[in-house]
């Protein structure tokens, strides 16, 4: 277990800074009104308009930095922290959110791909863990060869998080690319106040960066323990 800590340790560093990092610029930005006065869901809002969305719903969830738009229902849902705020940071999230919509009516097909590996993903990151520790444990009671197939079995299912951990990338990255140029563009915030949304959104960008970077760790850690990419310890 220590070894194992010790593994990822780089990658917990990595996590904990990209929390920090979106949660203090968040909290800055939040004490800072912009100009337009609108609310983060106004701001959703009048992005969706712009772009010729009327068929998208804003409503209001519970939980910090819960927001998220769902494809399925063409529902974008914002935290109260975002939906009621007239903040640059509100206003920043919400326009992110909103670009997935954006991507969502233009067929955007990473979009589609990391839906498509949405059940796959959530099997392979309930079972695929347990699987390879079943597999690790099995090969210290001397069965070498059926507690590495194990492993091995194990870590085809986990590498489907990885796998839509990847997709999820450029995803994010489009919809942060899509509310900066648009809530410009739009009037929605100004050039200067740009700044701080970029802030808020690129720290939130690494959060997606620092998962893919502990899934891969957790991933090399288990396939070295079993001997599958070099020499057995």
């Amino acid at each position: 277990m220590l070894t194992y800590m010790l593994f990822l340790l780089p990658a917990f560093v990595l996590s904990l800074w990209a929390s920090w990092r979106v949660k203090s610029a968040f909290k800055k930005y939040s004490r800072v009104r912009a100009m337009s006065g609108m609310t983060g869901a106004q701001a959703a809002k009048y992005m969706l308009e712009r772009a010729g969305l009327t068929d998208v719903s804003v409503v209001r969830t519970r939980g910090m930095l819960s927001d998220h738009y769902n494809p399925t229902n063409k529902t974008l849902a914002l935290s109260e922290a975002t939906h009621d705020s007239p903040s640059v940071a509100a206003i920043g999230v919400a326009c992110h959110e909103a670009g997935h919509a954006i991507q969502h009516a233009r067929a955007y097909k990473p979009l589609w791909l990391r839906s498509a590996l949405v059940p796959t993903a959530n099997i392979g990151s309930k079972l695929g863990y347990f699987v390879m520790f079943g597999g690790l444990i099995l090969m210290m009671m001397s069965h070498g060869a059926a507690g590495q197939g194990i492993v091995l079995f194990g870590a085809i299912m986990f590498s489907a998080v990885l796998l839509f951990q990847v997709v999820t990338l450029p995803v994010e990255f489009d919809a942060t690319r899509r509310a900066k140029v648009l809530a410009v563009e739009y009037g929605i915030v100004s050039a200067q106040e740009r700044e701080g949304m970029d802030r808020v959104l690129d720290a939130a960008a690494m959060t997606y960066v620092a998962a893919v970077v502990s899934t891969l760790m957790t991933l090399l850690y288990f396939l070295l323990r079993a001997g599958l990419l070099g020499g057995r310890r």
